[in-house]
Parts: C-alpha cells; sequence; structure tokens
C-alpha cells in the first residue's frame, strides 16, 4: 500500500490527465498528448520508475505483437459491431454512438490519413500508455489486497469509457468494452503494451476506414 501523499499525488495526476485533452488549454489537435507525456513521466520519475515498470519497453516489442494484436484488433470490433451490438440492440434501445465529430472523414482522403495517423499515435500509443498503463499501475498500487488488479482493472476502464463521453452512451459502452479487451490482452501476455497499442491501433484504423467509405 502507498502513502497517503502518494495516493493523492496519483489521483491529482489523474485528474489533470483526463481533464486537460477536454479542457481546451492547449489548442492544437491532439496537442496535448506531448506535454501529458513528459508530466507522466515526470511523475514516474519522482516515485524512481519509468515507462517500462507500466508496461512500455521498446525492448519488448515482438512481431507477435504486431500480428497477435492486429488479429483481436479485427476481431473485438467484429464482435462488437456484429455480434454484441446488434444484439443488444434486440433487447433495449440503445442510441448509437455520436459520430458527429467525424463527419468531415468521408471521402476525405487527406483528413482520413490525418485521424489514421491520430488513431494510431493517440489512440494506438498515448492512450494505451496513459490509461492501461499509467492510470491503471496508480489505481492497483492504491488498493490493498488480492483484488487490486481486478479492481484496478475495472476502475481504469470505467475512466477510459467515460473520458470518451463525447460519443455519446453508445460509444460510452463500445468504450469500455474494447478497452476492456485491449487491457485484457496485455494483462494476458505478461503486461507487455505491445499487444494493446496494435490491437487499439488496428480497431481505430477499422473504424475510420468504414467511416471514410461511408459506412
Amino acid at each position: 500500500m502507498i502513502s497517503l501523499k502518494e495516493i493523492l499525488l496519483s489521483l491529482f495526476a489523474i485528474l489533470i490527465i483526463l481533464l486537460v485533452p477536454h479542457s481546451g488549454v492547449i489548442p492544437l489537435p491532439f496537442g496535448y498528448c506531448i506535454p501529458l507525456l513528459i508530466f507522466v513521466w515526470f511523475f514516474l520519475k519522482q516515485y524512481k520508475e519509468n515507462f517500462a515498470g507500466i508496461g512500455f519497453s521498446f525492448k519488448r516489442f515482438q512481431i507477435r505483437s504486431v500480428l497477435i494484436g492486429a488479429l483481436a484488433g479485427v476481431l473485438v470490433f467484429s464482435f462488437l459491431n456484429w455480434v454484441f451490438f446488434p444484439v443488444l440492440q434486440k433487447i433495449i434501445e440503445l442510441p448509437p454512438a455520436d459520430l458527429s465529430g467525424f463527419a468531415k472523414i468521408k471521402g476525405n482522403t487527406g483528413f482520413y490519413i490525418f485521424l489514421l495517423a491520430m488513431g494510431w499515435i493517440v489512440g494506438g500509443f498515448y492512450e494505451e500508455l496513459i490509461f492501461h498503463g499509467f492510470i491503471f499501475t496508480r489505481i492497483e498500487k492504491m488498493i490493498p489486497g488480492k483484488y487490486a488488479v481486478f479492481l484496478g482493472f475495472l476502475l481504469t476502464n470505467i475512466i477510459f469509457a467515460f473520458y470518451h463521453a463525447q460519443l455519446g452512451i453508445g460509444g460510452v459502452m463500445n468504450a469500455f468494452l474494447a478497452g476492456s479487451a485491449y487491457h485484457a490482452l496485455m494483462l494476458y501476455y505478461k503486461r507487455n503494451m505491445w499487444y494493446a497499442v496494435f490491437c487499439h491501433a488496428v480497431f481505430d484504423t477499422i473504424v475510420l476506414t468504414f467511416l471514410y467509405a461511408g459506412y
């Protein structure tokens, strides 16, 4: 169990990470990524930790992480969009995800390529490192006992889901389920974040490609 001071500082750090991207304080599109990664690096350094300790290390990159992560991304997308949500719609009336923010992508190759790059950089690398790396390990350290991993997993993916609140309730549910899949893949492969990075990036690539094509 970590000290009360570290708990409070961890909660403050998580709050900063969640608020800054939606605050508009950094006007550049996705311009918050580098400042917040530096913030996380500095925070970890204060406790003699590093990115490797939260699951991200270039030394742990494996070709199989690309293949397995990509396949998992395809399977997660297919399951959610062609099995889970269609079945759920027959049980309850659920509004679809609000994708109005992506309205300009249809047939717009330049915008599509830009968002595709952001899908890999922001979705794949930044969000995985921040949420399933940093936020998860902070929460895990705060919770004593044998349920630390489970509760840390659950709380992290609830936070990840509501971080996507701008997508509406359908988008929040999708983010929770997809985020849980990315996170579970990482944990299964001994907390190697590369698997989650490629799973998340490929999932986003499929979504953006469907939107670009007008589906």
